[in-house]
């Protein structure tokens, strides 16, 4: 499996394309890219998808576009383990915004990618003003010598399953429906940062994690989370989000408390995972509340890690 940024850097064979901007990678992402996977070694033909560095809304109209559920390194990553050969990472700029159906085409699909096979979602539009849809599209490949399949949309419990919804249960704090719908559990990627060190006096030291400004938080509280080191290893951890109320803080903050766990993590590429919300943010009284609340916080937390790993 290979991720390449932009079509220079791949070499011409015929391909089964499929392409997207994917967010989340979610179970109705992963059937459309198995389908072109499925195709492509049916046919003998390599294997490729197609996504973009940046949300398509960025560029056309900044500010408007939403938070995303993972970052492009986390995305590329997660679409190479989806049985293809190649993930081609494109930037979305102006240029490429403004090609007209036929000319996206060309420039996308038929010059070294060689198109025989191109697999989309139902909903799929792309060129100028979102023109071309998947009739288009099938329509543009009669012309130019490839099949076009728009893959119906996944649903569950009758409900379509999109990063939209994604989005919205994590903003939630659902983030255990979420988890169901992606297919996994939500991650934050992040490094560990110096916090005031406040949780080390109080018997919790935590792991702060900056997390890029444009990935979905889940909603303030406490959750059942397990925290990823780039060695491999896996922790346990009772994870807050929120700007600490009961010492009047202000800014939104990620901590985790690694259970078990006598480490500094200091300067660590973490991937912290969110798999259940023990409760809502709560301001205490007194510290000793609070203390007293982080304890039963961390035996929920273990019950519900004990549930579900």
């Amino acid at each position: 499996m290979t991720v390449v940024t932009g079509l220079d850097a791949v070499e011409p064979a015929p391909s089964v394309v499929s392409i997207g901007f994917f967010d989340g990678v979610h179970r109705g992402h992963q059937s459309i890219v198995r389908r072109a996977g499925r195709q492509a070694q049916k046919w003998g033909h390599r294997g490729v998808v197609v996504t973009f560095d940046r949300h398509p809304m960025e560029v056309v109209r900044p500010g408007s576009q939403p938070k995303l559920l993972m970052t492009l390194a986390r995305r590329a990553r997660t679409l190479a383990e989806q049985g293809v050969d190649i993930v081609v990472v494109l930037p979305f700029d102006d240029e490429l915004r403004h090609l007209p159906p036929a000319d996206f085409v060309h420039h996308v699909l038929l010059g070294p990618l060689r198109a025989a096979g191109v697999v989309v979602g139902a909903n799929f539009r792309f060129s100028h003003k979102a023109k071309g849809d998947v009739r288009m599209l099938s329509e543009l490949g009669e012309i130019h010598g490839f099949a076009t399949e728009g893959v119906t949309l996944l649903e569950d419990d009758g409900t379509v399953i999109s990063s939209t919804a994604i989005r919205t249960l994590i903003e939630r704090g659902e983030v255990d429906r979420a988890a169901l719908l992606l297919g996994r559990p939500h991650v934050l990627d992040g490094v560990v940062v110096r916090g005031d060190r406040r949780g080390a006096g109080l018997g919790f030291p935590t792991a702060n994690l900056q997390v890029d400004q444009r990935i979905a938080i889940p909603a303030p509280g406490v959750y059942a989370t397990t925290l990823t080191h780039p060695d491999g290893r896996v922790f346990r951890a009772a994870t807050s989000v929120g700007t600490n109320p009961t010492f009047g803080g202000q800014e939104l903050r990620v901590e985790a408390y690694c259970l078990d766990v006598d480490e500094d993590l200091y300067g660590v590429e973490a991937a912290l995972a969110f798999h259940e919300r023990v409760r809502g943010e709560e301001r205490f009284e007194s510290v000793d509340d609070l203390v007293a609340q982080m304890h039963r916080d961390v035996t929920d937390v273990r019950e519900s890690l004990d549930k579900r790993i």
